[in-house]
């Protein structure tokens, strides 16, 4: 299967293949729309106000909810100690009262830098919401997707020291599905945001339970593979995919070279 692919541009997009490797549709509910938060209670942590204050913003800012957000950055505007001056003495308050732990005051780092953080919590907000949007109260569940990968991989076994799935019989196994292999460059990068688009959903939720099975993750590896064996139809595929490469920082993999050749091939 994987031969005859990687021979061919005049493939059309899989459709089957879509049709499972696709978020469901946002459904617009009164249960989606954000709730208004409380603001969080001031409390004496380290004793030094100035500090005290931004870890006051900082939870403020956590919340996500923008209208908060928007008036912790202003009342950060009134704290006119220089953001490193603060993180230091952060870092010295943790320094002090962790002092077994060497690691401690690596969480000061970036302290009082509120704009990035609101950022951050902005768009860990819009994922909470969107994935609530999309699945409801089952965004934690298998997908369709994933049962397809647990089932077509059963009883493989992991080996080596990463306790990894052989990529051999995951392609042997996948590819014993030809109907859900993709069969154009472009059904591969809209397999592979799948992928990272769920898991950014779930990590906005619950960062520690946001990867899935491993047979996800080994689906995942195998169709970034196919990168390198299915032929760009023209050159804005290719395109589309070298900016997939750069985007996604897997340019360095050992499957990188492999892709970059069979673009320009």
């Amino acid at each position: 299967m994987k031969t005859i692919i990687s021979r061919s541009g005049a493939f059309r997009d899989n459709e089957a293949h879509r049709a499972l490797f696709t978020l469901p549709p946002i459904t617009a509910s009164q249960e989606t729309l954000p709730s208004v938060a409380e603001l969080p209670p001031q409390q004496r942590v380290t004793g030094d106000k100035e500090v005290d204050a931004v870890l006051w913003l900082r939870s403020i800012i956590n919340t996500g909810q923008a209208a908060l957000i928007e008036r912790a950055i202003e009342a950060a505007k009134k704290i006119k100690t220089p953001p490193d001056v603060l993180e230091k003495r952060y870092r010295a308050h943790l320094a002090a009262t962790n002092p077994d732990n060497l690691f401690a005051a690596l969480s000061s780092f970036g302290f009082a830098d509120l704009e990035s953080l609101s950022r951050h919590a902005i768009n860990e907000q819009r994922q909470r919401l969107e994935g609530v949007a999309r699945f409801g109260d089952s965004l934690m569940d298998d997908t369709d997707a994933e049962a397809f990968c647990i089932d077509a991989l059963r009883r493989l076994k992991a080996s080596g020291p990463l306790d990894d799935l052989d990529k051999g019989e995951v392609a042997a196994r996948f590819n014993a599905h030809p109907e859900l292999i993709p069969h154009t460059l472009a059904d591969c990068l809209h397999e592979l945001d799948y992928w990272s688009r769920l898991y950014s959903l779930r990590n906005a939720v619950d960062r520690y339970s946001s990867d899935g099975p491993q047979e996800a993750t080994a689906r995942d590896w195998f169709v970034f593979g196919l990168l390198a064996e299915i032929r760009p139809r023209d050159k804005t595929e290719a395109l589309a995919v070298f900016r997939y490469l750069v985007a996604s920082d897997r340019g360095d993999m050992e499957e990188g070279e492999a892709i970059m050749l069979n673009l320009i091939g």
